[in-house]
């Protein structure tokens, strides 16, 4: 597995990611950000954010598998949130581990990024990966 997440003592120890990532691999696949869109386009989860995230990660998922990689293989996700607050983070975490009980682990280096929008006004959710691959 090209990618050791660990969380260093000195630092809080967070339940849903990790605090560093140490990638050794020889390829990085840098991932256009997934939203809640089927392969046709369509929207997914309307007003749903745990929905949407489940939807991003699946997303995510796909693209990795395209060139090869899965989750396992992630360095960092960077998540952006529409109108972030403290709330939203139980649907954000609900929608990640429904897809993780699909996809495996999802776990990595995580930055979470509240916005005033996403590139459609239904868009709550968009993901961002990067991943290094053997």
């Amino acid at each position: 597995m090209p990618v050791d997440r660990i969380n260093p003592s000195g630092l809080p120890a967070p339940g849903i990611y990790r605090q560093v990532a140490v990638a050794t691999g020889t390829r990085t696949a840098h991932l256009a950000g997934q939203v809640a869109r089927t392969a046709d386009g369509s929207p997914v989860g309307a007003g749903d954010l745990a929905a949407q995230t489940e939807q991003a990660y699946r997303n995510v998922a796909t693209a990795l598998a395209a060139v090869g990689g899965t989750f396992a293989d992630v360095a960092k996700l960077t998540i952006y949130v529409v109108d972030l607050t403290p709330e939203k983070l139980e649907p954000l975490v609900e929608g990640a581990m429904r897809a993780a009980a699909d996809l495996g682990e999802v776990a990595t280096a995580l930055t979470l990024v509240g916005v005033t929008a996403l590139a459609e006004p239904d868009l709550l959710v968009e993901v961002d990966a990067t991943a290094v691959l053997p």
